[in-house]
């Protein structure tokens, strides 16, 4: 009996063990264990498939709540952004005297990188991780100085151990991202680009394109435009006024995200309005405050990211629980069935015996 149940479990024998060197068959589960282990086993996968739904149904949410704090925070930037367009057609010059847009010759480069403070999000992290660190051999290549400012505590556990980066400061991304956070970072983005320490700054963070899509992305951050552009690495700029609002939604039951490009309308400001300072002082009180803007959206937009890969991999997670599931049971039945015919052919066989 003993031994039915060994062969019938997936477990040979020691007469019928392989030797030593062979090579085991996958693709099946090995169950080596009785009923009463593989009935605790099926309500282990049980509850930890439990977890894992909750667990993705709580990144949603998130998401939804990232979602709201771009929504809410669209009215100051639109303002700003009329302003900042407006001093600068007031200006109509090329060359505004402000430290956030002096392009002198590049010798050392300030990353600023944005990762997640856990983990239980598929590869998420180590996407932006490994993008940081080709872009950094790319600029060391170049015979440039590159420091590294982390923001989330995986960067920070990663290139805290490897000593040939060198970090200059590190901060945690924090559950939802404010202004205060986005202050902390810009103000020590702003002391290393005007004490000449970094003569470009670059943010590395994770593009939110929808649900199952991130894209890891390097922006240059410093120097500003004084129209405030933004652009990548293969010179696409961004105007100022272009901007996009993702949306979480369902359709068919499903969970979509729905990206919307949103316009700013920038008017000229009305002529007969006098300025009581210099428009080149507030264009240089402007560009700051533009900056904190951009640094808050990339961090809604990498936060957004993280929840968006830990749905994914929670999803994954729980349909893997599923099958696990569905596998246990079946071995766990048949199992059972063979128990019990045994038992049926061995009360047989005795009543066969007594006759």
């Amino acid at each position: 009996m003993a031994l039915a149940q060994k062969s019938f479990l997936g477990q040979r024998p020691a007469a019928f063990a392989p030797a030593k060197g062979a090579r085991v068959q996958r693709g099946s589960l090995q169950v080596v264990s009785g009923l009463k282990e593989v009935r605790d086993r099926i309500a282990s996968v049980k509850n930890t498939m439990k977890i894992t739904e909750a667990m993705k149904l709580v990144a949603a949410a998130k998401v939804r709540r990232a979602q709201e704090a771009v929504v809410n925070g669209r009215p100051f930037t639109e303002n700003l952004i009329k302003v900042l367009y407006g001093v600068n057609q007031r200006l109509r010059v090329e060359d505004v005297d402000s430290p956030l847009c002096e392009v002198r010759p590049v010798k050392s480069v300030l990353l600023v990188v944005l990762t997640g403070d856990r983990g239980l999000c598929g590869g998420y992290n180590n996407f932006i991780i490994k993008k940081t660190e080709a872009r950094y051999r790319e600029l060391v290549g170049m015979g440039l100085n590159v420091n590294l400012v982390l923001v989330g505590n995986k960067g920070k556990q990663y290139f805290s151990r490897r000593p040939q980066y060198n970090v200059v400061k590190s901060f945690s991304l924090g559950a939802t991202p404010t202004t205060r956070e986005a202050q902390a970072v810009a103000d020590e983005i702003f002391a290393d680009f005007v004490s000449g320490e970094a003569d470009k700054v670059e943010l590395v963070y994770t593009k939110f394109v929808s649900l199952i899509n991130s894209v890891p992305t390097v922006q240059t951050l410093l120097p500003l435009t004084p129209t405030g552009e933004l652009c990548d690495l293969d010179g696409n700029c961004v105007d100022a006024a272009d901007d996009e609002i993702f949306k979480l939604t369902t359709q068919d039951g499903q969970l979509k995200v729905e990206r919307e490009k949103v316009t700013i309308e920038t008017p000229e400001l009305d002529p007969s309005l006098i300025f009581e300072q210099d428009p080149v002082q507030i264009l240089d009180a402007l560009l700051p405050l533009y900056m904190n803007s951009c640094l808050l959206r990339s961090l809604q937009e990498a936060l957004a990211s993280e929840l968006a890969a830990r749905m994914n991999a929670m999803n994954s997670a729980t349909d893997n629980a599923k099958e696990l599931k569905k596998v246990l049971l079946v071995k766990f039945n048949k199992q059972r069935q063979a128990k019990i015919t045994q038992e049926i052919s061995e009360i047989v066989s005795g009543a066969n015996a007594t006759n």
